[in-house]
C-alpha cells in the first residue's frame, strides 16, 4: 500500500492532480472490465541528437542465430514462440550489445501485429513500419538505447522507402509518451478498445484513418470492425 501511494504522490508530482486522477479512473475500471485508450504515435523525421550511443554498445539489425541466442534466456523476454512467429512475418529487430549481454531491442513490421492482448491485431497501411516490443535490460537503463535504436531504425527503413514509424502507447503511460515526444513523435489519433463479456467494441478516430491504423481481431488485413462489434471466441 505504501508503495502505491508514493506512486501516486510521484505521479501528481510529475504530471499533476488531473492526470494523476484520470488514471487511477482507469485502472479502478480496468479491475471491472477490459478498457483501453490508445495513443496513436508517428514519426518520419530522424533528429541527429538521438543518433549516438554510448561506446560499448554497438546497434545492428540482429541476425537469427543472434536473435535465438539470446531467446534461450527468459531475462531477455524473447521467447522462442514469439520469436519464431516474428520471424515468418520478416519483422526485423534492432538492438544493441554489450558484451554477451543483449542491452537493449524494439521490433518493426510492415505486416499486421498481434498486440500485448491476445487476440487483437494492429493494422496500418503497409507504406509505414510498426514499432512493437521495445526493450531495455535493467542493467543498461539510462543510457537512452531506445530511443537511439528507434531512431536509427527510422533512418534505415525511411532509406528505403517507407513513410515512417508508427506505434501506439496506453494514453496513461505517461513516461513513455514523454520519451516518445522527446524523440520527436506526434500524435495522430486514438483507438479505444472495450470489452464486455464475449464482444470487443472497437473505434480509431478520424485521425487514425490516414494511416490506416485500427484494432482488429482478426490477422487478416481484409478484416475491419472499427466501431463495430467484434466476437471473441
Amino acid at each position: 500500500m505504501d508503495r502505491r501511494f508514493k506512486e501516486i504522490s510521484t505521479n501528481i508530482e510529475r504530471y499533476g492532480i488531473v492526470k494523476t486522477a484520470e488514471d487511477i479512473a482507469q485502472r479502478l475500471l480496468n479491475r471491472v472490465v477490459f478498457f483501453k485508450i490508445l495513443k496513436c504515435v508517428k514519426i518520419d523525421k530522424v533528429d541527429p541528437e538521438f543518433i549516438q550511443a554510448d561506446e560499448g554498445y554497438p546497434g545492428l539489425f540482429l541476425p537469427e542465430a543472434t536473435l535465438r541466442e539470446f531467446s534461450n534466456d527468459p531475462e531477455y523476454e524473447m521467447p522462442a514462440a514469439f520469436l519464431d512467429d516474428a520471424l515468418a512475418k520478416k519483422d526485423g529487430c534492432y538492438g544493441f550489445l554489450n558484451g554477451s549481454d543483449l542491452a537493449s531491442y524494439g521490433w518493426y513490421s510492415n505486416k499486421p501485429t498481434e498486440t500485448n492482448w491476445p487476440g487483437l491485431w494492429i493494422h496500418f497501411d503497409e507504406r509505414y513500419i510498426y514499432m512493437y516490443k521495445g526493450f531495455t535490460h535493467r542493467h543498461h537503463r539510462g543510457k537512452r538505447l531506445h530511443a537511439v535504436g528507434m531512431t536509427r531504425a527510422l533512418d534505415a527503413y525511411l532509406a528505403r522507402g517507407s513513410k515512417g514509424i508508427l506505434s501506439y502507447v496506453e494514453w496513461n503511460n505517461f513516461a513513455s509518451l514523454k520519451s516518445c515526444y522527446r524523440m520527436g513523435y506526434s500524435d495522430f489519433g486514438k483507438i479505444y478498445v472495450l470489452r464486455l463479456f464475449n464482444h470487443y467494441f472497437v473505434h480509431a478516430d478520424a485521425g487514425c484513418q490516414p494511416y490506416g491504423f485500427r484494432v482488429s481481431t482478426s490477422a487478416l488485413p481484409s478484416a475491419r470492425n472499427i466501431g463495430i462489434t467484434s466476437q471473441v471466441a
